[in-house]
């Protein structure tokens, strides 16, 4: 009788470890991201007519390794990890820091270290291991006071740091988004970081608009007064960092900013001012999308993407050729993908075990939202060219195979939670 219960439980037990496999391997998690590969593989190859180009090759083999990768990831969890990540956290330092002196330059920014017969990008390990990092710190303090914040900032200021003059303004701005989420995830109070996050729109509006100043500064004085409970020493405080924002912006605008990024922050409001230089990229990708009407032109016609009217078309600017090729319709078709990829990740994120492990889920998921809505901002003409690929879509191994890497990570988290739900 012993020996017939115990087959039963081990029956039970792989019976439910196989229903577990299968949520796993079409999970929309993975069947998503690995359908926006082939998608853009497709276009890829659209773009490059030459034969001689394989980029298309490598895209898909890449984001098949990446989609076994992300599945035996999965049977991780990530608790095991832990022990790891503070050495992998000052890899990626050094990563970036190496890139100053054996950096492989390419447009005038330096953004890859070679490795013999490959390269890759040391920024986009460093995306994943803030996150990690990050999650690891605020799982172990919680944020109730403005000392709490000194050794968060201290993890993201540095990688921040490395990254921003290589230059890279747009990975800089995933770690400044990404960090800002998983502090409000951990329980910060929303106005402290509302007060942080306004610091940006204080800088532009110094730049555009600095008679406004003199109504801003003191509503985040307010802002302060009303969130904290020394009322005046915080309101002091909050007008005297954004009047430092304000002093420093000139400063940071001339000597931190290269030339060509300057022209992409301001001609995106007009990109006909220089329609052959700055101007160029954005106002060929709008034509490009507009072209394509509600159903494109088809695979591989594309006028402006076989004529490569865009520069760079495989990597920041897939979705032109998206648009240009497959038209509104499957433009609205990968958005509703993004879309069910995200909410998918936000779900995980809430169910799952432990704080450790929802923070690091929902900083995958904010740097993939953001990374999709700048990127698309940028093609349509709604935002400056910053240079931030599109998740699965944009050409690039080393992205791509972090992106599922992150996506591993992820599905670790849910096997977990579902395993308790399970039992």
């Amino acid at each position: 009788m012993v020996n017939g219960i115990s087959l039963l439980k081990k029956k039970r037990f792989f019976q439910k470890k196989d229903k577990i496999n299968r949520k796993i391997v079409f999970s929309p998690l993975l069947v998503i991201p690995l359908a926006l590969v082939v998608i853009s593989s497709i276009l890829i190859k659209s773009v490059q007519r030459d034969y001689l180009q394989t980029d298309f090759l490598n895209h898909l083999f890449t984001g098949l390794l990446g989609y076994f990768l992300a599945i035996f990831i999965s049977y991780i969890p990530i608790e095991r990890i832990r022990q790891y990540l503070i050495p992998l956290y000052f890899c990626s330092l050094i990563s970036l820091l190496l890139i100053y002196f054996f950096g492989i330059s390419v447009y005038g920014a330096q953004r890859w270290l070679g490795l013999g017969i490959f390269s890759f990008q040391p920024s986009e390990v460093a995306k994943l291991s803030t996150i990690l990092i990050l999650a690891l710190v605020l799982d172990r303090k919680t944020i109730s006071s403005l000392k709490d914040l000194l050794i968060p900032f201290l993890i993201v200021i540095l990688p921040w740091l490395l990254i921003f003059f290589q230059p890279d303004l747009g990975t800089s701005l995933v770690l400044i988004v990404l960090t800002f989420v998983m502090l409000y995830w951990s329980q910060m109070p929303i106005e402290w970081i509302l007060i942080l996050v306004f610091c940006i729109f204080t800088s532009i509006l110094s730049l555009v608009f600095p008679k406004l100043l003199i109504i801003w500064i003191p509503f985040m004085g307010y802002l302060a007064y009303k969130s904290f409970q020394k009322k005046i020493i915080f309101s002091t405080l909050s007008i005297a960092l954004h009047s430092l924002v304000v002093k420093l912006t000139p400063i940071f605008w001339k000597f931190g900013l290269k030339d060509y990024q300057k022209d992409r922050l301001i001609l995106f409001l007009d990109p006909s001012i220089d329609p052959l230089g700055g101007g160029y990229h954005l106002l060929q990708s709008k034509i490009a999308i507009g072209s394509g009407g509600l159903l494109g032109t088809g695979i591989l016609r594309g006028k402006l993407t076989n004529l490569q009217f865009i520069p760079e078309q495989h990597t920041d600017f897939i979705f032109t050729a998206l648009g240009e090729e497959l038209g509104f319709l499957g433009c609205i078709l990968v958005l509703v993908l993004f879309f069910i990829l995200i909410t998918q990740l936000i779900r995980v994120s809430k169910n799952a075990r432990t704080d450790f492990e929802s923070l690091i889920v929902i900083g995958i998921a904010s740097t993939f939202l953001f990374q999709i809505i700048i990127n698309l901002f940028m093609t349509i003409g709604l935002g400056p060219v910053t240079g931030i690929p599109l998740p699965f879509m944009s050409y690039g191994r080393t992205s791509l195979l972090i992106n599922f890497i992150c996506i591993g990570l992820a599905l670790s988290t849910f096997n977990r939670s579902t395993s308790l739900r399970n039992q």
